[in-house]
This record gives C-alpha cells, structure tokens and sequence, in this order.
C-alpha cells in the first residue's frame, strides 16, 4: 500500500522544553491491579422505520499480561462472539432487526487482573543484543504502513537523521522513542488531534497518546523495525470512578526478545519515568485490541476502522453516530466477596 507524500519540511530535531508533571506524593504503580470493568453503550434515536441495526463492541480477552473474565452481557439482542481476521481481534457483535424507536442499551462487565509488563529497560536489552531468530510470519502487517501511518518521503527521512550511528533495532528505537518523547507535547486543544495521523503530528507537535504512538510507529517501521498499535483504556487511581476515553501505546520487535512495549504519552505526563516507560508497562490499564485500519467481523458495509475501542454502529448500512459510551471501573477491594485481591499499593 503506498501512502501520498505530503510535501513540507521535515520536523524540527530541536529538543523542546519539557514541563514537570510529578504524581501525587507517595503515589506509585503497584505490580498488579484486579477491577471490575464496566463497558456502557446506548444507541440513542435509532429512526423511525429504519430496518436493520448492526452493532460491533471491542471484547478484552486474556493474554500475557492480563487476566479476563467476561461476568454480563446484557442488551436487546443476543451479542454474539467474534474475530476479525487481520489482527486476531475479538468482538461482541449482534443485529436488532425491525428496531423500536427510542434508546437501544448494552452493558458488558469485566473482571480483569491486570500485571505489570516488562521486556527489560533499554541497558538490559542493549546489553543482551539481538539474538539470532526466524521472523514470525505475522510480522510483515507491522512492517507496512497505515492510511494514516505512513513509512516513506518524510517519515523514513526523519528515520534515518534521528539513528544515525546507532546500531541494532534497540538502540534506533530508543532514538526514535527519545525525539517523540522530546518533539511532541501532551495537549488536547485545537482539532486534528487524537486521529493518528504522523504526518499531521509530525506538523502541529502535539496531539494524545494515539498521536505519539502513531509517529513511533512510523519512525520504527520506516527503520526495518516491526512496530504495533495497542489500545484499551486507562485505570485511575482510586477504589472506583468513571474513564473519560481510551488509552494508548505502542511495541516494537526484537529478534530473540520478542514485543517491547513504550508508552510515550505516559512518560511525557512524567518525565520521571522516561526511562521505566521504554521497556515497561504499568498495571494500570485494561487492552481491547490492536492494529488500524481494521475490517470487522462480519465485515461492516462502511470503510475501515482507524482504531477499534468504540463501538461501532450501523443502521441500514451507514455509519451510526447516535451513540452514548459510558465505563467505569471498581477496585477488588471494594467489590464483594473479592477483598484482599488486589496487589498492595
């Protein structure tokens, strides 16, 4: 797939000033968390003669890194289980036929044990090296671009000036960590933020974690270097409480290590942990699926998905935007019959 070239000049390389973002004292990431996730959604006047309502929720499932147990489903229709082909993803998928007029609800609830994640920082993995291995098959999809992750013109040149001299896939995606974490800032104003576009972060400077992750991930794959989009949503701190939006981060491949994961948006948010967020994940989140630019399934009559962490809707064939999203979270301690669960603080 070839992406158009947009003309410009490249990003600055200027080292830009960075504010002091410190948590609350006393405050730290424990090694596990275990919460119940509440994923809402309310399709709001669905209209009036309309013959056909499909729905497509993102499910999270047990990997790696996280434990979960899928505890309801609740809703008009029967959700039905699914995955889509490209990424491996799976989903809640169901269709209200011949719909009511009105509001249209479905609850999912999670129980989910989340652990900390962790590849090794950068010294441990310079320091290992790349050892000798066959490339997975599925790796080439991370080598390519995205509709709105391009990998040449722009991207690959400001690759090569940011790893200049470095060697090895750890050292250049430390670089090219190091100049997203420098060039871009933490900042929701304004619009264009928050598609994922490179080219357009690469401009403005500033955007949300999808647009950190979105430039790495160019940068990487412009080097050789397979890189992923991961998606789910944040845990804050505190017993319960709602979530606002979704959260981001990215991985990248090593021959002989495997999946290192960088969340720079977070390391923005505090500088501190510049170094622990290359290489490490902290418990303090829930994944729902990877990739861009998806294909559902069964496949939606619309185009492709830049991300998938919302529900998706159609209604006689059209995208559908009267949605309402609502999630929330509990802590274990603070869920019956589940006290002492959760990892100390």
């Amino acid at each position: 797939m070839k992406t158009k070239h947009r003309l410009g000049h490249l990003c600055t390389l200027a080292l830009m000033a960075l504010p002091v973002v410190a948590r609350a004292p006393g405050e730290s990431s424990p090694p596990a968390r275990t919460f119940l996730f509440t994923y809402q959604v309310t399709l709001k006047d669905i209209p009036a003669g309309a013959q056909r309502v499909r729905v497509w929720i993102p499910r999270a499932v047990t990997d790696t890194n996280q434990i979960v147990v899928l505890k309801k489903v609740n809703g008009p229709v029967r959700l039905r289980e699914m995955r889509e082909e490209s990424f491996g993803n799976h989903l809640l998928y169901g269709e209200i036929l011949h719909p009511q007029p009105g509001p249209a609800e479905f609850t999912v609830e999670y129980e989910v044990r989340r652990k900390e994640y962790s590849n090794g920082n950068y010294e441990n993995l310079v320091k290992e090296g790349e050892k000798p291995a066959a490339a997975p098959k599925y790796l080439a999809r991370f080598l390519e671009p995205d509709h709105l992750v391009p990998i040449d013109g722009r991207m690959k040149e400001l690759a090569d000036e940011n790893t200049r001299g470095r060697q090895g896939a750890v050292e250049r995606a430390y670089a090219l960590y190091d100049y997203v974490f420098h060039t871009v800032r933490y900042d929701k104003s304004g619009t264009g933020w928050g598609r994922g576009d490179s080219l357009w972060v690469c401009d403005a400077k500033h955007g949300n974690c999808t647009d950190f992750h979105s430039l790495f991930i160019s940068l990487a794959r412009a080097e050789g270097i397979p890189a992923r989009f991961e998606i789910g949503f944040p845990m804050p701190g505190g017993a319960e409480g709602t979530i606002p939006g979704y959260h981001c981060w990215a991985e990248f491949f090593v021959n002989g290590v495997g999946w290192v994961p960088v969340d720079i948006s977070e390391a923005w948010k505090d500088p501190k942990k510049h170094d622990y967020f290359f290489g490490t994940l902290d418990a303090n989140r829930v994944q729902f699926s990877v990739g861009r630019d998806l294909m559902l399934q069964p496949k939606q009559d619309g185009g492709p998905l830049n991300y998938f962490i919302y529900p998706y809707v159609e209604v006689d064939g059209k995208p559908f935007d009267g949605i309402e999203k609502k999630f929330s979270y509990r802590e274990a301690a603070a869920l019956p019959g589940v006290a002492g669960q959760s990892a100390a603080r």
